[in-house]
């Protein structure tokens, strides 16, 4: 089984969607990525066709590598498209239901010998491989955003996952040539279990007033040599995603030191999630990003 895979399919066209079958097509996978509509696809395809031309302007890679990368990514509206595929990647929402229903659609379609992962977050494998028709063969595969760029990519087997399943998934991570780190199966697994605590209580700094948007940030980057700001990298994040995973931590190890910050939950209630709607803890419709605290 270690080497059965050859054709990958990507759930989700948005940012760690449209990533993954980015370099999954670059290191030599035929890819299909799937998502609700023609809209969302041509986006998600103009992203990779971007930045795949960065790389190229970069010298990361060839001319040549980048058409033949574009020429291994089809796309498809219906689940149908996915049905021969040796491996399916989730990149939906941060939403335990919504990821429920693509599994049960996705399983009616797909053949039995094949493995299906979630690029869930935060979320517990086992409790998402109950939703499908396969839970040996059912696997965590965590990748970080942006998915060209960051080299480190989590795997997380659930209860269930049986070891050809683990191994040919490694195998395929491996030729993406991204570094694994094995995470057991808690709630936000490594990076979010560190990461998201740390971006929540700077949330409760600023909710707290000891520091504006911009102290915070300032304090970070330049005390602790952090590449972004703690808000600045929510922002960029998503706020409903970074809420979405305090709350997974908070309910599923039912501990106090998890509770979402209030701010963070009243900005995701306005709609303020960050970069992707203009307006967070950044207002970004300007021409350059202006603290809104």
């Amino acid at each position: 089984m270690a080497g059965m895979i050859k054709k990958v399919g990507v759930i989700g066209s948005g940012q760690m969607g449209n990533g993954i079958a980015h370099v999954a097509a670059l290191a030599g996978f035929d890819v299909v990525l799937n998502d609700v509509s023609l809209d969302r696809l041509k986006s998600g395809m103009a992203t990779i066709n971007g930045n795949l031309s960065r790389q190229v302007s970069k010298k990361i890679i060839t001319e040549d590598a980048k058409k033949q990368a574009l020429e291994k990514i089809q796309s498809s509206e219906s689940m149908d498209g996915l049905a021969d595929c040796d491996l399916v990647i989730e990149s939906a929402v941060e939403k335990e239901e919504t990821k429920r229903k693509i599994f049960h659609d996705l399983c009616a379609v797909l053949k039995p010998d094949a493995i299906v992962a979630s690029n869930t977050s935060s979320i517990p494998i086992t409790r998402l491989a109950a939703a499908t028709d396969r839970p040996e063969k059912f696997i965590g595969i965590h990748f970080m955003n942006p998915v060209p760029l960051m080299e480190l990519v989590e795997l997380i087997r659930g209860i269930n996952t049986d070891d050809a399943t683990f191994d040919a998934t490694r195998e395929f991570v491996t030729r993406l040539g991204k570094t694994i780190a094995v995470s057991e199966d808690f709630p936000a697994f490594i990076v979010n279990r560190i990461l998201l605590p740390m971006i929540n209580e700077a949330i409760y700094t600023l909710y707290e007033g000891v520091g504006n948007v911009e102290a915070i940030d300032a304090a970070m980057k330049l005390g602790a040599h952090h590449p972004m700001g703690p808000l600045e990298l929510a922002d960029f994040i998503g706020l409903d995603t970074c809420l979405s995973i305090m709350q997974v931590l908070h309910e599923g190890l039912a501990d106090s030191k998890y509770r979402p910050c209030p701010l963070l939950v009243k900005y995701v209630e306005a709609g303020w999630l960050g970069r992707k709607t203009q307006r967070g803890f950044y207002d970004y419709r300007g021409e350059k990003p202006v603290p809104t605290r």
